[in-house]
């Protein structure tokens, strides 16, 4: 990571292990200079200006001020969606070593739009190479269990191009300014389908992405992360089950 002006940091959003060694890893980074811009999926976008007006009132201590950003985050609704326990390291470090946060998802609400009227919509970019659509729908329909085909992955094709597109647009507003570290999901990370692809050429070869996997997670390409860390996988229930399907083989 050190010397890199954008640097993506993958994960699978439960696993308690990738978190704990991303943690260490960022820790690691401020220790030797680093002053990056910390970009977040686990804020929407619409969010930022309650997390700067958090950021910049006094507070007791950093806990503190680490429960009042997640307060300003999530409008107060934080018992829902992501575990906390797991974010609130890094939110801390930011804290402390007063990092720039950007809330750098697409919410609920604007990702159906787009999967209703289509990207130009909320002023995205419509045109989506041939191999990113096929690659998004076919990591979709993996993603739930095949209980949707191909066409019904469609549409949550350019929710997902939706969101990579705002995360390379943070990315690259923040990129010379300290450089931007972004915490996302590892189908947000990958090179070949996710944020890079949206990245300027010049920026893209400044970047470094790293997948955090899981043993027995759906092959990947070459070159679909720069550096790729296997930790054990996170005990929990088959998640194929919420669809209705029981999956015995996946891990």
């Amino acid at each position: 990571m050190r010397g890199r002006s954008v640097v993506l940091l993958g994960e699978v959003h439960d696993n308690a292990a990738q978190h704990a060694l991303r943690a260490q890893a960022l820790r690691l980074f401020l220790a030797g200079g680093a002053r990056p811009a910390l970009l977040l999926e686990i804020f929407d976008r619409e969010r930022q200006g309650e997390i700067d007006r958090a950021l910049a009132a006094p507070h007791a201590d950093v806990e503190a001020a680490v429960e009042a950003v997640i307060a300003a985050g999530t409008g107060g609704m934080a018992g829902s969606g992501w575990d906390w326990r797991f974010y609130r390291p890094y939110l801390a470090l930011a804290v402390e070593h007063r990092l720039p946060l950007v809330a750098v998802n697409v919410s609920r609400a604007d990702a159906r739009r787009v999967a209703s009227d289509g990207l130009a919509s909320l002023g995205f970019d419509p045109l989506l190479p041939p191999d990113l659509q096929a690659g998004q729908a076919a990591a979709i329909v993996e993603g739930h269990c095949g209980a949707i085909g191909l066409s019904g992955a469609r549409p949550l094709v350019a929710a997902q191009a939706a969101r990579d597109q705002f995360m390379a647009r943070a990315l690259q507003g923040h990129a010379d300014r300290g450089g931007a570290l972004l915490l996302a999901g590892n189908g947000h990370v990958r090179r070949d389908l996710g944020v890079a692809r949206w990245l300027p050429p010049s920026l893209r070869e400044r970047s470094f992405a790293v997948g955090l996997l899981e043993p027995g997670t759906a092959r990947v390409p070459a070159g679909a992360y720069d550096l790729v860390v296997e930790t054990a996988a996170q005990a929990r229930p088959d998640p194929c089950l919420a669809f209705g399907r029981a999956a015995p083989d996946r891990p």
